[in-house]
């Protein structure tokens, strides 16, 4: 591939992954902590509250921290738009496009991105590469998008229990 497509891929790694352990760390010690996440999960009309912020803590410091390696970088993708999915869906989506309105555009990007990065691969600059384990192409895309779509599925279809509007 080259010098500068593997930099680039370095360098769009740990961006995505410094971005979500950064995420990660803001659910468990900033603001409110566990307690606020906790609180805020409740609100979007998921059960086991608490449960659902350690969750989402040890995903996002886990995707995070692989993606920083260049470790398993489908799943650490397919965790990264599975966190995207959930946010959009339950938080994002009805506050349009917009970032700025709480919209979507933000979790909409990261998630995009993790499907690019399992279709590329995490480049020479990743432990993948070292231990020849890269998947790349439409398998790792596959890859993202079949393992994030069914962790999604699974955490609504068992903890979401909306509030009906009266």
């Amino acid at each position: 591939m080259g010098e500068a497509p593997d930099a680039a891929l370095l360098l769009v790694r740990v961006v995505l992954g410094a971005v979500m352990a950064a995420h990660g760390w803001n659910h468990w010690r900033g603001g409110g902590g566990i307690t606020g996440t906790a609180g805020w999960f409740a609100g979007l009309g998921l059960t086991r509250p608490r449960l659902q912020a350690w969750l989402s803590v040890l995903t996002e410091l886990g995707a995070g921290t692989l993606l920083l390696a260049g470790f398993l970088t489908p799943l650490a993708c397919a965790a990264v738009l599975s966190v995207m999915l959930v946010a959009g869906l339950l938080a994002h989506r009805r506050n349009g496009f917009f970032v700025f309105k709480e919209g979507y555009e933000y979790v909409l990007v990261l998630g995009v991105l993790a499907v690019a990065l399992g279709a590329w691969g995490p480049g020479r600059y990743a432990v993948d590469h070292a231990l020849d384990i890269t998947v790349t192409g439409w398998a790792g895309a596959g890859a993202v998008l079949g393992v994030a779509t069914a962790a999604t599925a699974g955490l609504l279809a068992v903890f979401l229990r909306p509030t009906r509007e009266d």
